[in-house]
């Protein structure tokens, strides 16, 4: 059997090694487009930082590690899946057969229509070469403005807070973090980061970039600055571009079923390019989660070596540092229609962090949360959102108290499981 995997990132590695660990005779092809050697994205603002040099974002640290494992890893780009031959086309022409493809791309950064954003100067920070740049650029003291207050925004924020550069954030929604957090709770983290020293703008766009030195950025609010630096992170979308027109069906990613299979046989995805069954919502989502895909490509690992195995579902997890300040973002935050919901807030005296809370039920079933501050318990939260516990008489303590967390789980899920145990109970 032949199996390619498109995509160097964690998806793509730990479906090799899966694929590998139960098919010891199959050919295993990685397909990455950067030069670098499989490395994980999440780990370049610990380079950003110092903490770790380049190797340390590396997957796998052994310099023989793929070679021990006969899994060959390829440099190219993908332009196309010819569905019939099954074949993978690459940049220049260069094919690949396969039997077996799993698609695992990840996201691409996406770039905003502004004037001047190819100037030298402005960089997304995406892969290691961009980390490379913004590295030279962002030296103690320099000026740097950051368009995107989203969940990796904010990892890069605290990045460069710890390089010691005057930053200026500049964000579209009307609060921080608006895919993850409410009102309330992207509120409190902008007050927080600008306590910490940090400019912020929301609700304010970048609508042009002077290619001088150093560049000058005009602000939709009217204001213009002088910066040495401009970071893109603006978002990112699945990188899928490459499966346009093809039989592969896709919405906001590649659409998947239980299986993590396509609407092509024996063509797979998993990661932050897969649209998979969410938990909370019951429809397909993309997860840009690590553990998800994590999870997303053993599942499709296990097929691709003719092991049937069903994903359970994804979960929307977030768990976010902002300059020391924990938040959280679980399951369907924004609730559901007919759904209650019950919120608690303290935004702290004398410069702390403050604390905030917000619980979102769908009938008896916690279906959703936000928390700031909440760090004891995080695992509870998670527990009864992706284990969708019914709490029965404790949804109305919780509404009346929503402190109570912990207590609700404990007596909640141990029930559920009783109730599991004994045949014909529910």
């Amino acid at each position: 059997m032949n199996h390619v995997i498109l995509g160097a990132g964690p998806a793509g590695v730990i479906a090799a090694e899966t694929i590998r660990k139960h098919a010891p005779n199959d050919r295993i092809v990685i397909v990455g487009d950067e030069p670098e050697r499989p490395y994980s994205r999440m780990a370049i603002p610990y380079l950003l930082i110092g903490n770790v040099g380049e190797e340390g974002t590396h997957l796998r640290h052994a310099p023989d590690h793929f070679d021990r494992l006969c899994i060959e890893l390829k440099q190219g780009r993908a332009t196309r899946v010819d569905t019939g031959k099954r074949e993978l086309v690459l940049e220049g022409g260069a094919t690949l057969p396969f039997d077996r493809l799993l698609i695992a791309t990840g996201s691409r950064p996406v770039r905003p229509p502004i004037p001047g954003i190819d100037s030298a100067g402005v960089h997304p920070c995406w892969t290691l070469k961009d980390a490379r740049a913004i590295m030279q650029l962002a030296t103690k003291g320099a000026r740097v403005l950051q368009m995107g207050a989203g969940f990796i925004g904010c990892i890069i924020m605290e990045a460069l807070a710890a390089r010691g550069v005057q930053l200026t954030v500049v964000e579209m929604g009307d609060r921080m973090v608006p895919r993850m957090m409410g009102p309330t709770a992207g509120g409190m983290i902008r007050e927080w980061c600008e306590k910490q020293g940090v400019r912020v703008f929301t609700g304010t766009r970048v609508e042009a970039i002077e290619a001088h030195a150093p560049l000058k950025v005009r602000l939709s609010n009217g204001q213009f600055l002088e910066v040495d630096l401009v970071i893109s992170a603006t978002g990112v979308k699945p990188a899928i571009g490459f499966l346009e027109n093809s039989d592969i069906k896709c919405l906001q990613g590649v659409l998947t079923d239980e299986h993590l299979q396509t609407s092509v046989a024996g063509v797979y995805a998993a990661g932050d390019c897969a649209e998979a069954f969410d938990i909370a919502t019951g429809k397909p989502v993309v997860s840009a989660i690590q553990p998800n895909a994590a999870e997303q490509a053993r599942v499709a690992a296990l097929n691709m070596v003719g092991q049937p195995t069903t994903l359970k579902g994804v979960t929307q997890i977030n768990v976010l540092d902002t300059l020391g300040l924990i938040s959280t973002s679980f399951g369907a935050w924004q609730g559901v229609p007919g759904g209650q919901q019950v919120e608690l807030t303290d935004r702290g005296a004398d410069g702390g962090r403050g604390k905030h809370l917000s619980l979102q039920f769908g009938g008896d079933v916690m279906v959703g949360c936000n928390s700031i501050g909440w760090t004891e318990h995080v695992g509870v939260m998670r527990g009864l959102v992706e284990g969708q516990v019914k709490l029965g008489a404790w949804k109305d303590r919780l509404l009346a108290d929503p402190t109570l967390l912990m207590e609700a789980y404990l007596a909640s899920a141990q029930a559920q499981a009783e109730r599991a145990l004994v045949p014909g109970r529910r």
